[in-house]
């Protein structure tokens, strides 16, 4: 029997439940948001993601600037105190957390729950032996690091993103089985605060989810800082605490050795403790099943972030939020489409990507034309030391009286994913290419790089004719 009804209940508290929970609760509906514990409110973004990681990034960045600062004559000397990096992470989400915790939503007037939710019907709840229903219900629990299970794994000392913004010592040797962006953010941090670092990756290249014209930037940035990265590489087993076997692609078996390792080779979906087929909602290979509006199999159950199976960002999640919001009030249903997502590594440089990429014009027949911009001869980037910097972006084919416009796009840069902001504004809304050819930057920022690519693309469409033309105006009309 049921205890307590609600409008909506939210099945976690991550930044897609938070989303979906707090904008009910204002519009004065009756909102039950559950979380396994206190502690996790605020959900693997404010836990063990997004705000530890750049947190860390944010100490290592200082650190690395320092070091760079002995070109110019001054001295550093002395090694890094990892615990005083780890006291500024959890200095960090406690700041965050004091608006993201149980105590805050019940002042708000939201009711929480804290324990394991499973369901018990259709439109169920139980948690600590209390059962609750809602006329709608959001599964928002998020996901975990996917663990590494070869030979020997018990043997070593073993971090993921649960538990290396808390580690008390940092490792001499440090082994990165993965080289996407967790595992690239990782290795750059620690290697810049001191360990002698090494990624393992089975692809021919890192982050092969970008275009391989930007990584590679990326990559060999890594390798000028002392990061070892091997590719096209397997991790077969561990021999010792600190010796592993690897397997190259000839099927050549290497030994390497290590202090410890840091895995970052995926993610699970926290959905196993729900009991769904309770509320007959369907699960297929490991996933919920749900349509283009984020309902399952149970059409009054929706689906938001990372269990989703879509991208798993927190910006990814509260998108999927708005979508869910407005698909409850509005007979004007949206569907989840990605065509205008983005996302940014934040290594340094930064590696960041918005919109449709080149695989997926094609696929879908779409006419484009692919801009390179290289950042050697940008004032800024000359003054500020980073010539490396590279850029793609893919605009709409030329045709009569036809606007032009940002497909999508992709930059290596120091703070690439601040200066892609206003491409991103441009693409998700439409807007003409003129619109940032006729911009006013002011110089010398870095953004202008922006402006250059689409200048330079213009200059290009000056045909003989076209300036023949030019010139016979200028005598007429000047």
């Amino acid at each position: 029997m049921t205890e307590h009804e609600y409008d909506i209940i939210v099945i976690g508290c991550g930044s897609g439940g938070l989303s979906v929970g707090l904008f009910m609760n204002k519009t004065g509906f009756k909102v039950l948001m559950i979380s396994k514990t206190d502690k996790s409110i605020g959900g693997d973004c404010l836990n063990d993601g997004c705000v530890p990681s750049k947190s860390l990034l944010h100490v290592s960045k200082v650190i690395g600037n320092a070091k760079k600062a002995s070109s110019f004559g001054l001295t550093i000397s002395g090694d890094v105190n990892i615990k005083k990096a780890v006291e500024y992470i959890y200095g960090k989400q406690e700041v965050i957390r004091k608006h993201e915790n149980a105590s805050w939503l019940k002042e708000l007037g939201v009711e929480v729950a804290l324990g394991n939710a499973q369901f018990t019907g259709k439109n169920e709840i139980q948690v600590n032996g209390k059962r609750y229903s809602g006329k709608k219900i959001i599964i928002a629990t998020g996901s975990r690091p996917k663990k590494l299970d070869i030979p020997g794994i018990e043997q070593v000392k073993y971090y993921d993103n649960k538990n290396i913004f808390t580690i008390e010592n940092l490792p001499e040797k440090l082994l990165v089985i993965g080289g996407g962006p967790i595992g690239i953010e990782i290795a750059q941090a620690l290697s810049r605060l001191g360990s002698k670092v090494t990624i393992i990756h089975q692809s021919d290249r890192i982050l092969e989810h970008d275009d391989p014209f930007v990584t590679a930037v990326l990559m060999e940035q890594l390798q000028k800082e002392g990061v070892e990265i091997i590719l096209n590489a397997r991790t077969d087993k561990f021999i010792s605490a600190n010796e592993g076997v690897i397997i190259l692609k000839d099927g050549t078996c290497n030994n390497i050795k290590f202090d410890a390792i840091f895995v970052g080779i995926g993610r699970e979906l926290n959905i196993e403790e729900l009991e769904l087929e309770n509320a007959f909602i369907e699960v297929k290979d490991k996933k919920i099943v749900a349509d283009k509006y984020l309902r399952t199999t149970n059409k009054n159950i929706f689906v938001c972030g990372d269990v989703a199976g879509s991208l798993q960002f927190s910006h990814a999640a509260e998108f999927q939020a708005r979508i869910i919001l407005n698909n409850l009030f509005s007979p004007f249903k949206k569907r989840l489409n990605n065509d205008h997502m983005s996302w940014v590594t934040f290594t340094d440089p930064e590696l960041a990507t918005f919109g449709l990429n080149e695989k997926e014009l094609k696929e879908r027949k779409i006419g484009y034309e692919r801009l390179e911009q290289k950042f050697d001869h940008d004032d800024r980037a000359i003054v500020d030391d980073y010539r490396y910097g590279k850029m793609i972006l893919y605009i709409s084919s030329k045709g009569f009286l036809k606007k032009q416009k940002l497909l999508g796009g992709t930059m290596v840069s120091p703070n690439a994913g601040e200066l892609i902001q206003e491409l991103i504004l441009a693409n998700s809304t439409g807007l003409s290419i003129n619109t940032i050819f006729n911009k006013i930057y002011p110089y010398p920022v870095a953004s202008r790089i922006n402006q250059k690519t689409i200048v330079q693309y213009k200059q290009k469409l000056l045909t003989e004719s076209l300036k023949k033309l030019l010139r016979i105006a200028y005598r007429f009309f000047s």
